[in-house]
């Protein structure tokens, strides 16, 4: 099995900034995208931002230039800096791996369990 942690979730003033971790453990051979989701109330789960295996990104329009997605394949931990938070930007964070855990075997993915995000007016 394989578990994924999320840190770093809090309340923040707008334009404030927050850092938040994911560490994958478990049953891990490799380790392909890596990614960040959030679901406000009311609304559907969202991408915000995904980065590939050897460091290619994608970013939700909305998060463009204030969010930066890295990871450290050596800790299998994938981060979401956020900087110029927005009200908007409330919701919980959810943590996304797509992990093969043996060799040859199809990669599944894999959720974290949230960390909330407020940012207050």
């Amino acid at each position: 099995q394989v578990q994924l942690v999320e840190s770093g979730g809090g309340l923040v003033q707008a334009g404030g900034s927050l850092r938040l971790s994911c560490a994958a453990s478990g049953s891990i051979f490799s380790i392909n995208v890596m990614g960040w989701y959030r679901q406000a109330p009311g609304k559907q789960r969202e991408l915000v931002a995904v980065i590939g295996s050897g460091g290619n990104t994608n970013y939700a329009d909305s998060v463009k230039g204030r969010f930066t997605i890295s990871r450290d394949n050596a800790k299998n931990t994938v981060y979401l800096q956020m900087n110029s938070l927005k009200p908007e930007d409330t919701a919980v964070y959810y943590c996304s791996a797509r992990v093969v855990t043996y060799y040859n075997h199809p990669s599944q993915n894999y959720w974290g369990q949230g960390t909330q995000v407020t940012v207050s007016s």
